[in-house]
């Protein structure tokens, strides 16, 4: 699939102006709630620190506001480590990872849950938007045997930071391999895979916690690097680490 060519970020126009980052509160950081908008105001947030998170038991189209503190966050300036298993699986499973083949299969991946999916319609179709835009990314994990799209991830790359939203697995493994192949990819050009929010899952995997003050700073300088997102993936290292 062809590289779509970044809109410059000062072409967007936003009509609104977002709280500070800093005053949001609770687990999410929520700094208000309100309608999704549109991809260039979305895009905007992002620049801030601040992402949509769809508000449950309320309209779809209502999102909360979010910049948590802390946040999960897997820094690229150093050494990454994979656990036996996923290195493992790297050896042993038949896959063959691409970048930006199929951005809107893999949303459809992570929205398919049988618990519910946050990924609403107008989601969807925003952050569709944003990849057609040049800033949001995919990353996809192939069995080579069947050829179906057995996992993934996708998020925005803003500057040298790049904000993962969500990955999914139809087979074991594959978002781990997705979530590893992503950082060993962007590891040098970017400096933090920003994760958003803490879970064991993300923990497993090396993610540690930033305090949300530092995670702006860092953001603010970021944002600034003219980094391109890789046109090839880098295979994770499958010896040594934990």
């Amino acid at each position: 699939m062809p590289r779509h060519r970044k809109v410059p970020l000062a072409s967007l126009r936003c009509r609104y102006r977002f709280p500070d980052p800093e005053t949001g509160v609770g687990e999410h950081g929520v700094i208000g709630v309100g309608p999704l908008l549109d991809p260039d105001t979305v895009l905007v947030a992002y620049h801030l620190g601040i992402f949509p998170w769809p508000a449950p038991d309320m309209e779809a189209d209502l999102v909360f506001w979010c910049s948590p503190d802390p946040r999960a966050v897997l820094r690229l300036d150093g050494p990454l480590h994979w656990s036996r298993s996923l290195r493992r699986s790297m050896r042993s499973k038949p896959f063959r990872v691409t970048l930006d083949e199929a951005f809107a299969d893999v949303m459809d991946g992570c929205g398919d849950r049988r618990e519910g999916t946050w990924i609403t319609a107008s989601l969807r179709t925003c952050y569709l938007r944003l990849f057609e835009m040049g800033w949001a990314h995919s990353l996809e994990v192939w069995n080579t045997r069947t050829g179906e799209l057995a996992g993934g991830i996708y998020g925005l790359a803003i500057g040298s930071v790049f904000v993962a939203e969500s990955m999914f697995h139809r087979e074991t493994d594959a978002s781990k391999v997705a979530f590893a192949t992503l950082a060993e990819t962007l590891r040098g050009d970017y400096e933090l895979l920003d994760a958003e929010t803490m879970n064991p899952h993300l923990e497993s995997l090396g993610c540690v916690t930033m305090p949300r003050s530092e995670y702006l700073e860092l953001l603010v300088r970021a944002r600034r690097r003219r980094v391109e997102f890789p046109e090839a993936p880098v295979t994770p290292a499958r010896e040594g680490g934990r």
